[in-house]
């Protein structure tokens, strides 16, 4: 199996790809697909992290906190926008709520970005 880690830089790569690519609607919902993808590998990274650290958080609202606490993602009120996000988006859809978190996504790739610089630092 891989490394979640591993997984989660390669997600949040072609995240970055599609974020440039023209304004489709096929490209648009590309964009929140991949955003998913990473969402979840950047949760499980950060479990993946705190276990090693002795900590258990088994939950990804447990495990941002957690990331929170020990300085692994700065305290940004993107964090939960963003699991609101992903749970929307996983769980109904709406072109209107689709164009809306296509334009947020962009500005969640910087804190992925972070997450990923933060964890390979602390490797």
């Amino acid at each position: 199996m891989p490394n979640v880690f591993e997984s989660f830089k390669k997600s949040l790569l072609r995240l970055k790809e599609i974020t440039v690519a023209p304004d489709t609607p096929a490209n648009r919902d590309s964009t929140i697909q991949r955003f998913e993808f990473t969402y979840e590998l950047a949760w499980k990274s950060i479990q993946k992290y705190l276990r090693d650290q002795n900590v258990i958080a088994l939950t990804p609202r447990d495990c941002f906190m957690e990331a929170f606490h020990i300085g692994l993602i700065i305290d940004d009120e993107r964090w939960l926008q963003m699991g609101k996000d992903r749970n929307m988006t996983v769980h109904t859809y709406s072109e209107v709520f689709a164009e809306q978190v296509y334009t947020r996504i962009r500005s969640y790739v910087e804190l992925f970005t972070a997450l990923e610089q933060s964890l390979e630092t602390k490797k």
